[in-house]
């Protein structure tokens, strides 16, 4: 699992990734060569909300927080094979290769977006999606959000399938 470490591991943390564990163990024990990846994504607006309220400076507030991710794995004694961090210099290096390549390629584009976006599920939203009762905007009709209509630049792909695109310009994906 990618764990988004806007708080602390909670029950759903520790079954997505003993789900995953099981997984990876029962497709060893098949003879599959497993390489079973698990991290936290730190970037995105409630991250830096929540490291505000804790009056911490956001990549202080992942370091702390993503120790007690990994410590997670530990506690609960995954087979992971490793702990990814999106900021690490390892990740960032792959991420901007990839990027380059798609950039170079002529396959992602640089695009106008708008529509509403949802700060706590870090989603934009279509119209028909959304529903404006008593002054707030309600995703499916049912659940409150707080919601702004934002216009942004945004790239795109080409195709759908990014890893497509990456296995036809020879570039080893998993």
């Amino acid at each position: 699992p990618i764990y988004y470490p806007s708080g602390k591991p909670h029950m759903g943390h520790a079954y997505s990734s003993i789900v995953a564990d099981i997984f990876a163990r029962f497709k060893r024990i098949e003879g599959y060569d497993v390489l079973f990846l698990t991290g936290t994504d730190e970037h995105g607006q409630k991250i830096q909300k929540e490291a505000e309220k804790m009056k911490k400076d956001p990549k202080v507030f992942c370091d702390e927080i993503s120790q007690t991710f990994r410590s997670l794995t530990k506690i609960l004694n995954l087979t992971n094979d490793d702990f990814i961090r999106t900021t690490e210099t390892r990740h960032l290096n792959s991420v901007n290769e990839i990027w380059n390549r798609l950039i170079k390629s002529g396959d992602i584009y640089l695009d106008k977006y708008s529509g509403w976006y949802s700060v706590s599920d870090e989603a934009y939203y279509d119209e028909d999606e959304i529903e404006e009762k008593d002054g707030k905007i309600h995703v499916f009709v049912q659940i409150p959000h707080s919601s702004q209509n934002r216009r942004i630049e945004r790239f795109r792909c080409k195709t759908e399938d990014v890893l497509v695109i990456l296995a036809k310009k020879g570039v080893e994906v998993g």
